[in-house]
């Protein structure tokens, strides 16, 4: 048996990861995940009353006609919730059967909070509880693992590595361990992609998979058809991860900038560009905008003019692959909600946004269009945050958007701080946006055109 601990139970993770590693069991294979809840929010009862099974639905066009193929999906042997079941967590340190580490705590969740207290558990970040587990387990001289997380962040592996090394020096780790967990622990690098809108919020959609899958299933999840998970090649991963077409097509490769680039520049970027806008003008899906001839020639442009050209040398392939981006954008069956995408939308615009905009600005000495206008409707959005009990929401386009992001960001706005200091935080932004020249006046200009009812696009 080959086991893998995935940290996080969201739509994506049992839409993709688990989908993969259920169809190995079928094709011959033995695996079985063990799902850790990350975070005290949220309760497994769903899981527990479906005895850890449920459905996706992998839903799109193919040849121009509708496709919908419905998998039951298996592979999940174990849902712990660490904050109620501490021993049952930490009995997966000692199994001689865990191989592999999964995790998708979003792009802010690899970090490091020099304050975080080895004893502690409930408020200290990811990497410091993955520190914590794999000492256990050097502790019960257990095998390394590999460790695949998918966060979209560049060198994600080597990211959260230097986090581990950083718990390990901050709380005066053995050295022994230090060698373990750089000789025996495989950091491999990965890159996903796959669209996956996860449960159904309207009615119809609901009352439709219902009738689909013949149950009422509370965990069913919709993706799109299409999947890729490239995986850096590391020791000897191919033993437990299977190249080819598996649900999702596998790679493992020793170059995965490239595939890392493309996707989360091209289809990442261009969804966080985009999605501000759509709230803002009334849109609720990709769908939507993308039957929008504004937002459509908006996102197109800010493709063609400001993405592609900063990705790789090779602008053919680059522009092949965004127009299959955009062809799964137009996909009417994922129902892919905007505001879903919107989650933490400041980390995923530093990861996903800045890049091609650093990359434009320096090329051209000036800041490039599609991507401010893109920018000043998140500020815009932004700013319309407002406290509403313990919830975060913002009004706009006639609704109500229940808002959800770091914690000090949602602060920052419903305090209606200046949106210039916002900018200039490196803390934030990982440096002063204010220092590109013109992009505050821009996004300051821009922000009081929307106030009027100006149309950026």
């Amino acid at each position: 048996m080959i086991k893998i601990m995935q940290y996080g139970e969201g739509n994506f993770l049992r839409t993709f990861v688990d989908a993969y590693f259920d169809t190995l069991n079928e094709e011959g294979g033995e695996y079985a995940v063990s799902i850790v809840k990350p975070i005290t929010f949220g309760t497994l009862e769903r899981f527990e009353k479906q005895n850890n099974q449920y459905n996706i639905v992998l839903r799109g066009v193919a040849e121009g006609k509708a496709v919908e193929k419905v998998r039951k999906i298996k592979v999940l042997d174990k849902v712990i919730d660490p904050f109620v079941n501490m021993d049952e967590y930490m009995a997966l340190a000692t199994d001689d059967e865990l191989k592999i580490i999964v995790s998708n705590t979003t792009e802010a969740g690899i970090c490091y909070n020099g304050a975080d207290e080895m004893d502690g558990f409930e408020k200290i970040t990811y990497p410091a509880k993955l520190t914590k587990f794999l000492y256990a387990r050097f502790n019960a001289g257990k095998a390394g693992v590999y460790l695949m997380p998918v966060e979209l962040i560049d060198n994600n592996a080597d990211e959260l590595k230097k986090c581990v090394d950083k718990y390990i020096e901050l709380w005066n780790l053995p050295q022994a361990f230090k060698k373990w967990n750089d000789e025996e622990n495989y950091y491999c690098n990965t890159l996903v992609d796959r669209i996956v809108s996860g449960y159904p919020r309207d009615e119809q959609t609901k009352a439709h998979l219902e009738e689909l899958l013949g149950e009422k299933d509370e965990l069913v999840s919709i993706g799109e058809p299409f999947g890729l998970w490239a995986v850096e090649k590391k020791g000897e991963i191919d033993k437990y991860i299977k190249e080819g077409v598996h649900n999702i097509e596998v790679v493992l490769t020793t170059n995965i900038g490239y595939y890392k680039k493309r996707k989360v520049r091209v289809l990442n970027g261009s969804h966080t560009n985009l999605v501000p806008a759509g709230l803002v003008l009334g849109a609720t899906t990709v769908y939507d905008c993308m039957n929008d001839e504004a937002l459509s020639a908006f996102l197109s442009n800010a493709l063609k003019e400001e993405i592609i050209p900063f990705v790789s040398d090779d602008i053919a392939a680059t522009t092949a692959f965004a127009d299959s981006v955009k062809e799964r954008f137009m996909n009417p069956y994922l129902n892919h909600q905007l505001i879903s995408i919107a989650l933490n939308s400041i980390s995923k615009w530093r990861a996903r946004v800045l890049p091609s905009f650093k990359d434009y600005y320096v090329r051209n000495e000036k800041i490039p269009t599609y991507l401010t206008i893109g920018f000043s409707y998140l500020m815009y959005l932004y700013s319309k945050i407002e406290r509403v009990g313990d919830k975060y929401v913002a009004k706009v386009a006639d609704k109500e958007l229940d808002m959800k992001d770091d914690l000090p960001y949602l602060e920052y706005f419903a305090a209606k701080k200046p949106i210039g200091g916002f900018m200039a935080d490196v803390d934030v932004w990982g440096e002063d946006l204010t220092k590109y020249a013109g992009f505050y006046d821009a996004v300051n200009a821009n922000i009081h055109k929307i106030v009027r009812g100006e149309r950026l696009i």
